[in-house]
């Protein structure tokens, strides 16, 4: 069976979800939302929030599924600081247009990958937060 990371991954690979839809419609059992609430939500961080200047549209959802998870403001702040952080050292950057080598010509990380790699990040909190 596939991971969910890797469920994620895919959603993005194929077509069928942005980057935020396809990491909070994989974890939407940890929101008490359907998936079609969820990938509504998601529709406007696709590209970086719109313009690929905002933080990766993967890391958001990551950021939502994990404050709906644990509805706690604090653990929320300091958790989504603790994927942030990880995902800037695996990765080198947080901003679509850097991970995509956007005015370098030289991407850091495609789409699935960073999809893959938050998702990653949000199972270690959900599993350290259970």
């Amino acid at each position: 069976m596939e991971s969910r990371k890797e469920l994620a991954a895919e959603r993005k690979r194929c077509g069928s979800h942005n980057c935020t839809q396809a990491v909070l419609c994989t974890y939407s059992d940890f929101t008490g939302l359907d998936e079609e609430t969820l990938r509504n939500a998601g529709n406007s961080f696709a590209a970086g929030m719109g313009n690929m200047e905002g933080t990766c549209g993967a890391l958001v959802g990551a950021g939502i599924v994990w404050g709906l998870a644990c509805r706690d403001k604090a653990r929320s702040v300091k958790g989504m600081r603790q994927m942030m952080e990880r995902f800037q050292a695996k990765n080198g950057a947080t901003q679509c247009c850097k991970l995509k080598g956007i005015g370098s010509g030289c991407p850091l990380r495609e789409c699935p990958a960073c999809v893959a790699d938050a998702s990653e990040l949000l199972e270690e909190l959900l599993d350290e937060n259970n």
